[in-house]
This record gives structure tokens, sequence and C-alpha cells, in this order.
């Protein structure tokens, strides 16, 4: 299996932390150079720093990716390092939790912002790259992509969204020589699991489907996914989302 990334340059979004730290560990094993973006800036200065003794070009760039406008720099900033794009991992996300009628509208939308508008804003500046380099973009959905789940509107509108735009991008681009994944986890210890804390007065046993009998999806068996997608071996993937979540969604 060719995962090979040398003399290539992935974008990682959320890369000072969790899934995107791992995934940018494992993509620098591979041998890419790497463009890491994060909203936290002490966060992003240890992952550049365990990434130090890999040999590869990094570079970070603090962005708080609710805001449109400044994703809108990302890709331009990369390519004009770099003078290059092979991929794009999309895996930045949050999530909140709240009674529907009491979640703040500021918060649905800065999550909406976050885990769907920041990946398409992101993907326009890079599709016109990644054609040139026989590119990839790796979304990172969520089993939340298929069911939904108790006092999370937001996050399971976002994460329905992500699967629909990774689908519709893929027929978009299915002559032209660009892949289209997703990869779907389940739940993981992350900052954002850290930080999952469900609302007062909230019915714990509605929240049940997604506890999973087979425990936590580790982080690094996601990030094996995300490279596999990113890379040369995931060449017979395109407008697939690939399920990591011990069986949540089986049935």
């Amino acid at each position: 299996m060719n995962t090979d990334m040398t003399g290539k340059v992935a974008l990682v979004t959320g890369a000072a932390s969790g899934l995107g730290r791992a995934s940018a560990l494992k993509l620098a094993e591979a041998g890419a150079d790497l463009w890491l973006v994060d909203v936290n800036p002490q966060g992003l200065a240890e992952t550049a720093a365990l990434l130090a003794k890999s040999g590869r070009a990094v570079a970070t760039q603090v962005v708080d990716l609710s805001d449109a406008a400044a994703c809108a720099q990302v890709v331009p900033e990369a390519t004009t390092r770099f003078g290059r794009l092979d991929a794009l991992c999309n895996i930045a996300g949050l999530i909140y939790l709240a009674n529907t009628p009491q979640m703040p509208l500021e918060q649905y939308r800065r999550t909406i912002a976050v885990n769907l508008d920041a990946p398409f804003v992101l993907s326009q500046g890079a599709i016109p790259h990644l054609l040139e380099t026989n590119g990839a973009i790796v979304n990172v959905a969520s089993c939340a992509s298929y069911i939904g789940e108790a006092y999370a509107a937001a996050y399971c509108a976002s994460k329905w969204g992500i699967l629909g735009m990774t689908k519709a991008m893929a027929m978009e681009f299915q002559k032209a020589p660009i892949r289209i994944n997703a990869v779907a986890p389940g739940g993981m210890v992350t900052n954002i699991a850290l930080n999952y804390r469900p609302p007062e007065n909230c019915d714990i046993e509605l929240l049940k489907r997604f506890s999973g009998m087979r425990g936590q999806v580790e982080v690094d068996d996601v990030a094996d996914m995300v490279l596999l997608l990113a890379s040369e071996a995931g060449r017979g993937f395109h407008g697939a989302c690939i399920d990591i979540d011990k069986g949540i969604t089986a049935g």
C-alpha cells in the first residue's frame, strides 16, 4: 500500500490536538510537508514541536475557522509558502449540546460555520491546486452524519451536511484527477470529547445510542484512514465515507 507522501504538501485543520495532530504526525511520517491550522496557538506550537524531528517542512497558521473571510486566506498563504497543495484534510470541528429550545442561535451558527462552512470555503480555494497535483480532499464526517443525536441538532446538521457536500463535490469532479472522500469516526478521546457536556436536566437514556458497546475509537486508527485517503493508496476511493465507529451505525 503506497502511502508515500514525499515531496507533497498537506494542509491540516484542527492540528493543535486530537485527530488533527495525529493525522499531521502520520502525514509527516509518510513524507509530507505540512501547513497546520488551528485557533489554538499553544496547541499548534506543541504539534510543530512534535514534528521537529520528522525532517519535514512545517508551517503553522492561527485561524478562527468560524470566520469565512479568514478561511479564504488559508489556501493562498499555504500555496505561497510551499508552491503546491496535494491534500486538504478538513479535520477541525466542535460540538455543542443543548436542549433545542434553549440552544443559542449564535452557538448553532458557530457550529455550522466551523464544521461545514469552513471545509466548503477551504475546498473552494484548494480545488484548483489539487487539480494540478491529482490531489485529495479528506473531510471528517461522523456517525452523526447518519443518525440523529439527542441535544445535538447543530452538530448533526453540520455532519449530515459535510457528508452531502463530500458526495456532491465528488460527483461534480467525477471526470477530474482529484479524490474527495470523508471518514466518519465514532466517539474518540479528543478535546471535543473531553469538553462534551450534556445539557442540564437531559435524559441520559437518549444519549446511550452514541456510547457504543465496544468503547471509544482509537484516534490513531482514524488518522491512518486520513493518511490512506490523502495518499496514492486511496486512489480507489472517490465520494466515499469510511465509517470507523465500532458498530454504532451498524443497525
